[in-house]
């Protein structure tokens, strides 16, 4: 199996109807990528987010404004949350659910092109830079990833990393290899449908700072593109998720 390949949670659902959502944060090109940015105008720390394969989704957008005036509310340290829009085009959400084979392999392909590593990764310097250029008071980085996005911020959590802390949420690609390299804290969290066996051994092999817990009755996406507003129950641990993202974060940034 490609470690590009959905997980089968991931695949299972399309995302509901988009809610109406009247943004708090502001679109800005930084290294020629349209970036949406939330929170403080002189921040010293910042949070790098990477938004599941729905991309700039209304849930999503609303994650990040919520994550910027948590953490700040928390430490009383001014906070910037930047989404950079990796895809441009996100996933085509009439391939949801990839039901056919044709279906299968268009979502194959968007991850293996577009959501690749090494299509993702080598861009971030570059942003990050950017960002850093004209917000020169931020002093410290984190990052949180979500669904496809797990992946990237586990993969740059390494030994030389810039972030201080990096979080996954409800993460499709996860790989108790990749966990091995994480030297910073790190929080997971997954929902009821990720694979147990496998959170259970990422868990293992993550150094002591970290957390993780499972959303046990939610499903993958509920805290980004799958969120459905309508349902009280799937607001309120949205809500829970990030407090406690924002509580991570404010902890070790």
């Amino acid at each position: 199996m490609s470690d590009l390949t959905p997980s089968p949670a991931c695949c299972r659902i399309a995302p509901p109807p988009a809610p109406i959502y009247k943004q708090k944060g502001s679109f800005v090109e930084e290294n020629a990528m349209k970036t949406y940015q939330t929170g403080s105008d002189f921040p010293t720390q910042a949070i790098l987010y990477i938004y599941d394969i729905f991309g700039l989704y209304p849930q999503t957008l609303r994650g990040a404004d919520i994550l910027a005036q948590s953490v700040a509310g928390k430490t009383g340290s001014a906070t910037k949350v930047f989404m950079p829009d990796w895809f441009s085009q996100p996933a085509d959400i009439s391939m949801y659910p990839p039901d056919t084979p044709e279906k299968m392999e268009y979502i194959n392909s968007f991850l293996s092109a577009n959501a690749a590593p090494n299509a993702i990764i080598p861009q971030m310097n570059g942003i990050m830079k950017s960002i850093e250029a004209k917000n020169p008071s931020i002093k410290s980085w984190g990052i949180v990833g979500f669904c496809w996005g797990g992946k990237m911020a586990a993969l740059v959590s390494g030994p030389d990393t810039i972030f201080k802390a990096a979080a996954q949420c409800h993460p499709s690609l996860l790989d108790p290899k990749d966990a091995e390299n994480v030297s910073v804290p790190m929080m997971v969290l997954p929902s009821g449908d990720e694979d147990v066996p496998t959170v259970v051994e990422f868990e293992k092999r993550l150094q002591a700072a970290s957390y993780v817990e499972t959303f046990e009755d939610m499903e993958h996406g509920w805290m980004t593109s799958k969120a459905d507003f309508d349902n009280a129950r799937v607001v309120a641990e949205y809500l829970r998720g990030y407090e406690l993202l924002s509580g991570f974060f404010a902890k070790h940034l």
